[in-house]
């Protein structure tokens, strides 16, 4: 088989945009779906596969700026839109697609790759780690209460429609993000992704609805959510998905969750992507009837090792000499030393003996500071040469709070 791996044209996004969703079943966007995608899609750093005039594959690379440990943002590649036609499986379709795109974000100066993966197993042998979680929860809130802190009742809660809220709800998230590793910075148009309603994604629920919480007569938070009632023979039995909440400050917070699960004619409050250490786990009465579960969230993958591991700084004082494999991009293999601190940080080419080994995978599980070295150590994934370093550069590499990912891309 002979294919073409080539830059997409914007003549051509229909038709690339179509495989992609044959791809991924055939169930075709909404006409608001697909417009806001070609909007962000940045078709000269979207490439396809083509056989003849087929398009067989699909990837694309967003413009980011991902939030790390210690509060600064980093030039990111976001891969999506990543698709492989059935007719072309195991014929190295996308690693071709991956070997150009890495070679290209290399080009372009970013130290990082990042996705979202439909199916965490396969972008492991390109390098990419899990480096963040999220968790979903779904909730008896006729039985679990809220634990509200002081200032809870002062917060005044009130329906706005969404997209009347959607400026001072984007508001609330740039102030938010350099709170958490793993939080993009949103460029303009991105704002537009949150609002996003499609009928087919509700479940039979309500169109989304939107609380401001307010202290003052200043917004202090918000909430979007579905509302789905259901009846069975002993009366309502109702849910509430939340899409979207965030709050600047506790009170606010605890305000928002204590109106979802306090709604009329429900009894189950949903929510499938939060924090792993979301404050919501301490305000609950009773967490196990709270259903919590964790998956892969952000894959992260170091196109320079060196750039990407100076860019963040380190929680404590860091001296180590990492033996880095990296079989799909060889130019970050070998030895590596990373000095820094919460100041600033260095990661320069060295001969000095290595203290661990690991592949370039470790290290991007490890990057966010929510996947600690110890615990890939534990797994085998990371070895170490000089007694004493592990536990060091683990440490080293934490964040508090958990990096987080707020939205897919």
């Amino acid at each position: 088989m002979t294919t073409d791996v080539r830059v997409l044209k914007r003549s051509e996004w229909d038709h690339w945009y179509g495989r992609l969703e044959l791809a991924f079943g055939g169930v075709l966007e909404t006409r608001e779906e697909r417009e806001l995608f070609r909007d962000l899609t940045e078709v000269d750093r979207s490439i396809g596969v083509w056989d003849g005039e087929e398009c067989v594959g699909t990837a694309g690379a967003f413009s980011f700026r991902l939030s790390v440990p210690g509060g600064g943002f980093v030039p990111a590649a976001g891969v999506t839109m990543v698709s492989v036609a059935a007719t072309h499986r195991r014929r190295g379709v996308l690693t071709s697609m991956m070997r150009r795109q890495l070679d290209d974000v290399r080009e372009w100066g970013e130290p990082l790759a990042v996705l979202t993966a439909s199916e965490p197993a396969i972008y492991g042998r390109f390098g990419y780690g899990v480096a963040t979680h999220q968790l979903s929860l779904d909730i008896d809130s006729s039985r679990v209460r809220i634990a509200a802190p002081p200032g809870t009742d002062d917060i005044r809660l009130r329906f706005v429609p969404v997209a009347d809220a959607a400026e001072v709800c984007e508001q609330i998230y740039r102030h938010t993000i350099g709170s958490r590793p793993g939080m993009p910075a949103r460029t303009p148009g991105w704002e537009r992704l949150p609002l996003l309603d499609p009928p087919s994604e509700r479940e039979g629920a309500s169109p989304m609805q939107c609380v401001l919480a307010e202290r003052d007569g200043e917004v202090v938070g918000f909430v979007r959510f579905h509302n789905k009632p259901e009846w069975n023979s002993s009366g309502p039995n109702g849910s509430i998905t939340v899409r979207h909440v965030d709050a600047l400050d506790p009170a606010a917070y605890a305000a928002l969750w204590r109106f979802v699960f306090d709604i009329d004619l429900t009894s189950t409050v949903h929510s499938r992507n939060r924090p792993v250490d979301d404050p919501l786990l301490g305000m609950v009465s009773d967490i196990r009837r709270c259903d919590v579960r964790v998956r892969d969230s952000l894959h992260v993958r170091l196109v320079d090792v060196g750039a990407a591991l100076a860019a963040r700084t380190y929680q404590a004082s860091v001296d180590v000499v990492f033996e880095v494999a990296d079989a799909f991009c060889p130019w970050n293999e070998g030895r590596w030393r990373l000095t820094g601190d919460a100041k600033g940080a260095s990661c320069e080419r060295t001969r000095e003996a290595p203290d661990l080994a690991l592949s370039v995978r470790e290290l991007g599980a490890a990057y966010l500071g929510g996947v600690s070295l110890s615990s890939l150590a534990g797994a085998g994934r990371v070895r170490e040469l000089r007694d004493g370093t592990l536990a060091a550069a683990s440490l080293a590499f934490g964040s508090d709070p958990a990096p987080w990912l707020p939205h897919g891309f």
